[in-house]
């Protein structure tokens, strides 16, 4: 007898979506029975359930234009706002070895310009600026591996 798919409630991880924008959050992570649910702001694609007994490809959902910004964490601190590593990977400074770096300290910088990339399973992922600001520290070394909501520039 083959195995019963779960329904996919589409407006329910559309409230979910919602509710990642409305609070900030990162991440929502759900579990019923064998219905797994991951709905993440680390790009455009929010993950569909993941389920034992059948695969599902990723469901676009579509999002506000404010929330068109890539997540990443942005907190304000003592010594400014720093900007956090949207995954587990690899930070380099230059687009390749011989390039001058994205930004040095003490560099201006405008919303959504990028500051490095993160590699992640050979993937190069922009980071952009969260806001305008100065750079007053760049926290990660050339090659450095990161991992998730780790600090790598801060802004002032």
């Amino acid at each position: 007898m083959a195995a019963k798919k779960p329904s996919i409630d589409t407006k329910f991880i559309r409230e979910l979506a919602n509710l990642l924008n409305e609070t900030d959050l990162h991440e929502i992570e759900l579990e019923e029975g064998e219905m797994r649910l991951k709905l993440s702001r680390a790009g455009s694609v929010v993950s569909a359930p993941m389920m034992t007994h059948a695969s599902v490809a990723p469901v676009p959902v579509a999002a506000p234009a404010a929330a068109a910004t890539p997540a990443v964490a942005e907190t304000v601190t003592a010594t400014g706002t720093p900007i956090s590593s949207p995954m587990v990977g690899t930070a380099y400074l230059s687009p390749s070895p011989d390039a001058d770096a994205f930004v040095k300290a003490g560099d201006t910088v405008k919303t959504g310009q990028t500051i490095m990339i993160v590699e992640a399973m050979k993937t190069m992922n922009q980071i952009p600026a969260t806001q305008d600001g100065v750079v007053a520290s760049i926290d990660v070394e050339d090659g450095q591996p990161v991992e998730f909501g780790e600090t790598l520039i801060t802004l002032k």
